[in-house]
């Protein structure tokens, strides 16, 4: 049984053929998430297919689409609830649909930090632990939430995946979702350009030169000693630290995993945002532990693979 994985993001649409656990085969598209995502579903119909050809697999022997998703999922519809500024068109259309029709298959949709979760909690830096808190650092800040092995999700399918929405600012930047001082409107891909711009420092920043400014080179440069960049770290890692704390406190977890775009460079400020979460959280059971991603930004698609075996697998024939 092969299952066709997707996971959108707000950079890049990653997308992948999987069987037992195992990519045979991926693709990766400029996301062009200002364009809508009515625009993206011929270019993902058209890199599955071209997928499913180098391999030379029938349509017959997959079993359905996961769709891993950049914000709230109305899992009784299977639609997507709101957009958060990615993909304004989303929710406007039927998916479900789209797939039967354009790729003759069921889809299984899901928020894609709670995919990204179930894949490290199956296959990855989640296996042995049913108590798992995942933050994904990227374009926007993501969570989700395992409890005593149940995925957190809640009536109105919020619940667990809104810790980039948890203010960690009093009456701090105005956030796509609305509300104020949310993690993700404080310390995220999207709103760096603009925090380095204000940034006192930024007129003789090595920044400045920068063609794209992002968290890969703000740590680089940050090692460097640019002060610009520096601050930059600082902010992000005291930001998310108070983001992960308050997930900790929310949710009991055993284990933090930290994935996400920007977790490529996790190496870089994983011990010192580890250290700014066990200085202030309170655990007086022990210590969480804090360990990176093990699948990259693979996660989402193996979750899917996992979504689509617990709905289509051989007992459901």
């Amino acid at each position: 049984m092969i299952a066709l994985a997707a996971d959108v993001g707000g950079t890049h649409i990653k997308l992948a053929l999987l069987r037992n656990q195992s990519i045979l085969a991926q693709e990766r598209l400029e996301a062009r998430s200002n364009e809508g995502f009515r625009p993206q579903l011929p270019r993902i119909a058209h890199a599955f297919a071209d997928l499913q050809s180098r391999l030379r697999i029938d349509r017959r022997d997959c079993a359905a689409l996961s769709l891993a998703f950049p914000s709230l999922i109305d899992s009784a519809t299977s639609r997507v609830a709101n957009s958060y500024g990615k993909y304004e068109d989303a929710p406007q259309i039927d998916l479900v649909a789209w797939a039967r029709e354009t790729l003759g298959l069921p889809l299984v949709l899901e928020n894609d930090a709670r995919a990204a979760l179930l894949g490290e909690w199956r296959a990855g830096a989640g296996r042995g632990s049913d108590d798992l808190v995942m933050v994904t650092l990227g374009t926007g800040l993501g969570a989700a939430a395992l409890m005593e092995g149940q995925l957190l999700k809640g009536k109105h399918g919020q619940a667990g995946v809104l810790g980039g929405h948890f203010t960690v600012r009093y009456g701090g930047r105005r956030c796509t979702c609305g509300n104020r001082g949310c993690a993700e409107a404080e310390a995220s891909t999207s709103v760096l350009p603009q925090l380095a711009a204000e940034n006192p420092d930024f007129p003789q920043s090595a920044l400045r030169n920068a063609a794209a400014i992002d968290f890969a080179i703000v740590m680089r440069l940050a090692r460097e000693g640019d002060p610009c960049a520096r601050a930059l770290r600082d902010h992000a890692i005291d930001v998310w630290s108070s983001m992960i704390v308050n997930l900790i406190h929310a949710y009991d977890p055993e284990r933090v995993i930290v994935g996400g775009g920007i977790a490529a460079g996790v190496a870089d400020f994983l011990p010192d945002l580890e250290r700014r979460v066990h200085s202030d959280v309170h655990t007086p059971w022990g210590r969480v532990a804090m360990h990176p991603a093990e699948l990259g930004d693979a996660a989402a698609l193996f979750g899917g693979e996992f979504l689509i075996r617990e709905q289509f697998g051989p007992h459901h024939h």
